[in-house]
């Protein structure tokens, strides 16, 4: 009882004297390392894609209008002239917009191969790609965020690795800890102190204001890419009974997740749906501190390269 009074006065006042702290340090720094540069994409991509919808607008070009003289040309007419300019293809699909001099969408397919372009609705003309590489990108990135373009496998992947950040941010919060008669100054950059120190500096004041950002990022993260689990341990917190069909607690708090984690906060109960000042508030908010994982690598890295750097030296020198 004596040592676990004295392991928490410890803790309280000077934590780093602490073995288990020292532990969680090493855990925490190479857990870091090791996923510095997943974290590094997940965070930057994430940041980008609050605005995926305002970028799909953006990437979206003027319509393409027919101005030939002749008639519009049927389906069939239409057909013909896209296998004419693409031998070897079938039609897959065909779309006519409701504007009829608008270009048609057609989609032609061999083998493994799919093309989607426009054809001119008189001419038949093939007048460019169905979709613009913009709004290509758009989608890689949003793919490449959630599954690393690998469907289920990649999704679950990338869970897999959300534990790892999530170990980081466990381990972060008992690391910054500094003690009681200090915490304060852990929640602001001091000056005068060079640059290696204001680096730690900021890394912590990052860490500490953003947590609970980043803790609902990896949580509803981890959500989405293993939602069946979440749902059985719901179902096992609080099973479905006939009185609490459709208002249990525990089905709010996943659903909460799922939106929190894109920042609609319209969807916990808030309103701010639509385009308007909250929206683009709760964007620009959600932007930035999606970006707070990406500094706290950068600024980690660069601790840990100084700290090598150091080490180095000091060998030289004896």
């Amino acid at each position: 009882m004596a040592r676990e009074r004295s392991a928490w006065r410890t803790w309280q006042r000077q934590p780093q004297k602490l073995k288990l702290r020292r532990l969680l340090f090493q855990v925490h720094r190479w857990t870091a390392i090791s996923l510095g540069l997943y974290i590094g994409f997940i965070s930057l991509s994430g940041s980008v894609l609050v605005y995926r919808n305002e970028l799909y607008v953006a990437a979206t070009p003027e319509p393409i209008l027919s101005t030939g003289p002749g008639p519009i040309l049927s389906d069939q007419e239409l057909s013909a002239a896209a296998e004419r300019t693409h031998p070897g293809y079938s039609i897959r699909r065909l779309h006519r917009p409701s504007n009829p001099e608008q270009a048609v969408v057609i989609w032609l397919a061999r083998d493994d191969t799919l093309r989607k372009r426009l054809f001119d609705p008189r001419s038949g003309e093939d007048v460019g790609q169905a979709t613009p590489l913009g709004m290509t990108l758009i989608t890689g990135l949003m793919e490449l965020h959630a599954d690393f373009l690998s469907g289920s496998t990649g999704r679950t992947l990338n869970g897999v690795v959300a534990f790892g950040v999530l170990l980081i941010l466990l381990t972060g919060l008992v690391i910054w800890w500094p003690g009681i008669k200090r915490w304060r100054r852990s929640l602001v950059v001091h000056r005068g102190i060079g640059w290696k120190r204001q680096v730690w500096d900021i890394h912590s004041m990052i860490g500490i204001w953003s947590y609970a950002f980043m803790l609902t990022f990896v949580v509803s993260g981890l959500y989405l890419c293993f939602a069946p689990a979440f749902h059985a341990v719901a179902d096992w917190l609080q099973p479905v009974t006939d009185e609490n069909a459709g208002t249990r607690l525990v089905d709010r708090v996943l659903y909460w997740l799922a939106f929190l984690h894109f920042g609609r906060i319209n969807g916990i109960g808030i309103p701010c749906d639509g385009p308007g000042l909250c929206d683009q508030t709760t964007k620009a908010v959600w932007a930035l501190f999606g970006l707070a994982p990406a500094i706290m690598i950068a600024t980690g890295a660069t601790m840990w390269w100084n700290r090598l750097r150091g080490r180095r030296k000091r060998a030289q020198d004896d």
